[in-house]
This record gives structure tokens, sequence and C-alpha cells, in this order.
């Protein structure tokens, strides 16, 4: 498949030179060729050094940002393979110790809004004595390195009071939004038999408070080695009482409200640990099987969030970053991050329509955002409202709008020029749950051109491979990073041999990362994503895997079987159809469409409702059994089933023809 080419159009945002002159990254590329002796003139230059010269690259990073280790560091990567490339084995330190450094600033470190709740802000002095505070309360219940504490939270700042705790004792870090059910949260939280539940009684989405407090006890209940859970009110009770829940036989552990246990002046002492030691891990979306637990060290986070956070995106100590996001996504865990560079972060509980489309950039303004990040969908729904943001909201502060999720069309990024500002660069990027981080977007010296990524991440050995290993340019190829990045998972949860994680990544072109997108890199190095070649359903930037689709649907006894799509659409849209086999004798009317809806909202994920619900004559496998998910979707889309389907390798090879038949 051969790109079109360049748009002709040229790029919609180009840097100024004060631009250029003021962005992080022009100061430490000056800084790097005086350190480092190497002339690097330009952005291109800069990106070839630092997959070029992997050591010394890094190193810089190190050395640039202040990183404090407890012993001395040596080289940065002392071993090239992939998996299982051998990052700073000298260093000692914790993830904290660099994020709470700048407590003694005037600006908070943590703003919050809620639909219905007044803003609070966290000043950085008392974000540091919350965490030291709940660090003693974890530690008094002999919490150590390496046990697990989990959350079952909200996107409030407490959840980031928790992670920061956590990580600060040597403990693991792992979380579920609570629009996620308790069977959901348990397939993915439970896998680490975590010590520790930190939750809260409920959310905010759409106008209502939604109670949580069933679904906390219910997680209790298929956690059985607990022993605390701490409580937060974030909803308040209104019988007025604790709104506690019980600690009965099925329940373990006791249970501490969050004031109790965030209360005091224990000094912060964060433990120093290995580089590779865990930090956090999060859950792929689950497609097949259980969710996949990707474990991320404290030092490969670090370095590569302090470059992607600093030099690709221009965050630094003056800067506020709202990314809507929730405690089940990565960007969550990106967007806490921006505290490594003593940044304000923004958490928001709620939906990003309520109470009007625009609410993103109203809370932007009310919070003095410099950068927003969002999805296509949002930017598609803004359209379509007729949003113009720039003539209802001021937006003075925002320096750029970040996007992610799914591709963004050229059109809706020329929107956001027209109804933003033409100042404003768009900086989409690429990554994944699986570096925690991005492969390609913007940056502040490079312009931005309609439909396109300008540029690879530094540090990230980004190709485009065909079939058969070959380099491509210019027409679409797997994206693969052929050098480690020291982001790459420290490896997969329960997969004591490395099979599960070798298979993800490196069966396809062995000893180089194959990612599962499709891409073109263009002439002039920029990236376009074509989208994902698995079958993760994204919507709005929340991802789910059709697995926990079908355990809802087809519990139900009217469903035989069931296949789920998220297919994204060349304006920006995203189409989620749920085919369904019926049993004999069951028919689709609108009783059985509201309970099939109701199964997907309380099982699964209230954010994951099907776009429709269609009868299907039968659900195409492989011969081994495995349901067509990423062919359907292909078809779909446009597809020719003819050129992308072995029809010889479908159990019902007529089905292909009935899907085909329902593209849009």
């Amino acid at each position: 498949m051969t790109m079109a080419g360049p748009h002709s159009t040229g790029p919609q945002w180009v840097p100024s030179d004060e631009d250029v002159e003021g962005a992080r990254i022009t100061d430490f590329a000056s800084w790097a060729q005086g350190r480092c002796g190497v002339h690097l003139p330009d952005y291109r230059a800069l990106w070839r050094w630092s997959v070029d010269d992997l050591d010394d690259f890094w190193l810089a990073v190190w050395e640039y940002f202040e990183v404090h280790s407890a012993t001395p560091v040596g080289a940065a990567l002392v071993d090239e393979s992939m998996p299982g490339a051998g990052w700073f084995p000298g260093a000692r330190l914790n993830y904290v110790t660099q994020a709470l450094r700048h407590q003694t600033r005037h600006r908070p470190a943590i703003r919050y809004s809620g639909e219905d709740a007044a803003d609070v802000e966290v000043p950085w002095a008392e974000l540091r004595r919350q965490v030291g505070a709940l660090a003693a309360t974890l530690k008094s219940h002999g919490v150590g390195p390496g046990d697990r504490v989990v959350g079952y939270l909200p996107n409030i700042p407490e959840a980031v009071t928790a992670f920061l705790a956590t990580a600060s004792v040597g403990a693991i870090w792992a979380a579920c939004g609570q629009d996620y059910s308790a069977p959901a949260a348990l397939d993915r939280l439970g896998q680490l038999d975590p010590s520790i539940l930190i939750t809260a009684d409920g959310y905010r989405f759409g106008g209502k408070a939604h109670r949580r407090d069933d679904e906390v006890e219910r997680l209790r209940t298929g956690l059985p080695n607990l022993r605390l859970t701490v409580r937060v009110e974030h909803l308040g009770d209104p019988t007025g009482d604790t709104g506690v829940p019980g600690s009965g036989p099925a329940a373990p552990g006791t249970v501490m409200c969050w004031a109790e246990a965030s209360a005091g002046d224990a000094p912060l002492e964060p433990v120093d640990v290995p580089f590779d030691h865990p930090l956090w891990v999060v859950f792929s979306s689950g497609t097949t099987g259980l969710p996949k637990g990707i474990v991320h060290g404290h030092g490969g986070v670090m370095l590569e969030h302090l470059k992607s956070l600093a030099l690709q995106n221009d965050i630094g100590p003056a800067d506020t970053l709202f990314w809507y996001t929730s405690p089940s996504w990565m960007m969550w865990n990106f967007q806490l991050s921006a505290l490594l560079v003593g940044a304000t972060i923004v958490c928001y509980d709620g939906s990003p329509t309520y109470p009007a489309p625009d609410t993103l950039w109203e809370l932007a303004s009310r919070h003095h955002a410099t950068l927003l990040g969002t999805s296509p969908g949002y930017v598609l729904a803004c359209s379509k409202a007729e949003v113009v943001p720039r003539d209802a909201h001021e937006l003075g502060a925002l320096r750029a709008v970040g996007i992610t999720g799914s591709s963004l069309p050229a059109t809706s990024s020329l929107w956001l020029s027209r109804n933003v500002g033409e100042s404003v660069p768009v900086f989409s990027i690429s990554g994944g749950t699986d570096v925690v981080s991005a492969f390609a977007g913007g940056v502040r010296t490079v312009p931005v051109w309609p439909g396109e990524l300008s540029v690879p991440y530094l540090g990230v050995a980004l190709d485009a491979f065909d079939e058969a290993g070959n380099p491509v340019r210019g027409e679409v190829g797997e994206l693969v990073v052929t050098r480690p990045m020291p982001s790459m998972p420290v490896r997969f949860w329960n997969d004591p041999d490395g099979s599960r994680y070798r298979g993800a990544y490196f069966d396809t072109y062995p000893g180089v990362w194959r990612h599962g997108d499709w891409i073109t890199i263009t002439d002039r190095g920029s990236v376009v994503v074509h989208g994902r070649s698995d079958s993760t359903l994204n919507r709005n930037g929340v991802r789910m895997g059709s697995a926990d689709i079908y355990q809802a649907v087809e519990s139900l006894p009217e469903v035989s079987e069931a296949l789920v799509i998220g297919a994204e659409q060349p304006d920006g849209g995203y189409w989620m159809p749920l085919f369904v086999v019926l049993a004999d004798g069951a028919d689709l009317d609108d009783a059985l469409k509201d309970r099939i809806r109701a199964v997907i909202r309380e099982q699964a994920s209230p954010r994951h409702i099907p776009d429709e619900i269609i009868v299907a004559p039968g659900v195409p496998h492989t011969r081994t059994g495995k349901k067509l998910e990423v062919p359907i979707k292909r078809i779909l889309q446009g597809a020719d089933a003819t050129a992308i389907v072995d029809r010889t390798a479908v159990d019902d090879p007529d089905l292909i023809d009935w899907y085909a038949a329902h593209k849009r």
C-alpha cells in the first residue's frame, strides 16, 4: 500500500524564531554539543545522534535533568539485547525523589475539577506531606519493596498521592478507573495479589454520581490477601453515616478512611531501588484472554518521561498540563510525570462533554492549561457541535494541543488550527501502554503537517518494515523500533520464562520490536499512522479489550456468540458495532437490546456501549477457533475482503461476504 504523498496544503504550523530559541530542546541540544562534542544543528541531527549513540544520549538526559542516584551511575547501556537490554546497572534511585523535588515552588502541584464539585488546589508542600503520611501508613501495614498496592479510583488528587506513596516505599502500583466493573477490575488487579487496596465511594460522569460501594465490596472479596483498604469519601455519604464498608468474613483486611491514612507529618524518605525495580504495572486491553500486566521500572519511566515531557512537549515549571484521561489508561501515568519537571497537573473527574460539548476547553481556560490533551473523537464531536473554542474561552495560556488514542485526520488537525488558534501547534502522538510513552509526535522546533506526526521521538530508533523485514519509505509498513528504549517493559507479570513478552513484540522480527501499528514514514521524516493492526477497542482514548465485552454479552441466554469491532473512520469518528448470533427462538427486540447494553455497562464499561447491535448469521473463526476480529475490522473500514482474508483458513468462508455487505 503506497501513501498518496505529502499534503499539498503545506504545514499548518511553523515554529517562529522565538519558539525555536525558547524551546527546552534547543537548550538541551546546545548543552549536549558542549558536553559530548557533537554537531547538532537541527532536530534531525539531534535525533540521529540520540539513536546512534544511545549510551551517550541517555547519559546526557540523566545529567541534564540532574537525576539523583545514591550510587555511582557508570554506563547507561551495557547490553543492547532486545528483549533484556541492561540500563544503568549501577544506579539506585526512586521516581518520587525526582517528582517531589519541587515542593518549595509557589505554583500548585495539582489542580482538581469535578462535575458539581468545587475546584481544589494541592500545593507542593501539602502533596509531599500527604505522600509521606500515606507512605508511613503503608509501612505500618508491612508494605515494602516488591509488595503490590492497587487503586480502584477516579481521576482525583488522592490517586496521585496513592501512587507516589506506593512508589516511595518501593512497592508496585497498579490502578483501574471506577468505570470498570468489579469483574473487569479483578481481571487486572487480581493478577497481582495485592496487599493494599485504595478506593473511593464512586465517581462522577455525565451529570450523575455513580456510587461504587457494592463494586468495591465485590472487588475486596476477590482479593483474598488484602491487609488494608483505604477509602476516599469522594462523593460523600448521602445517609450521613461514615459509608465505610464492613469487613465481614467475605472481605479480607481492615478498612481505614483516607483522612486517617494520610494524616500527620511523617517524613518522606523514598527508598532507593535499582534502575529496573518495578514502579507500576499497566495492563493491555485484554483482547484475548486476561489482560497482560506490563511491568515498568523506576529509572526507565523517569528518563523516558523527562525526555518526552520536557524536550518533546516543552513542559516545564511554568506550565500546566491537562490531559483528559483516567487511571485505567497510560496517559494518566504519563500526565502525572509532569511533576518530574515541576509542572502543575490537572485531575478531572467527569465527562468531556458535560454539561456542554466544549467542557474540556472551559476547563483548559479555567486552569490556564498550557498543554491540553484529548482524542480525535472529542475533536470531531466539537466540530459537529460547531464549537469555536477561541471565541468562547480565554485560551491565551494554551501553547499546544496534544492528541492521542487514535489517528488524527488532517481535517480535524486543520479544524483545531482554525478554531483554537493558528499559533497553537497540534502535537499528535503515537505510542502505547507497552512503553508508557510515545514513539513519534511533535516538537517545538519542527513544523506540523496536517494528518502527520512531525518527528520520531528522541532515543526512539523508529522504522517501518515490510513483511520481509526491510525498511520502507513512502509506503505503509509495520512500526518497529530497532534499538532498545529504557522504558520498554522490564517484564510481563506472571511470565516467568519471558515467552509472552517475546511473543508480543519480537516473534515477527527477531531482535526488533514490532508494535502492531501501520505507519508510513514520509520523505521529510514525518510519520503517518494508519491505525492498529490488532483489535483493541479504543473509544475516546479509553481502551477496552473485546474479551471484556464478550464475557458480558455472551453470558445472556439469548446470545450464543458475539463479535465487537472498533473501526476508526476517515473523518476521525469511531464506529463500534456489536454483531450478535442469537440463540434459537430469540429475537433482537428493544428489550433485548436494552439488556445487552445494560450487561456491558455493568460488567465491562459504560464507555464502551456499542453504536449499533446487529443480528449476524455467525462469527467467522480461524481453523484454530480464534475470531477474525482484525480482518473483519479492515473489511468494515472498506478494505477488499479478497485481498486480506485467506478463505481457506476460515471455518465458514461465506460469512466473510455477509460482513463485507455491512461496511460503511
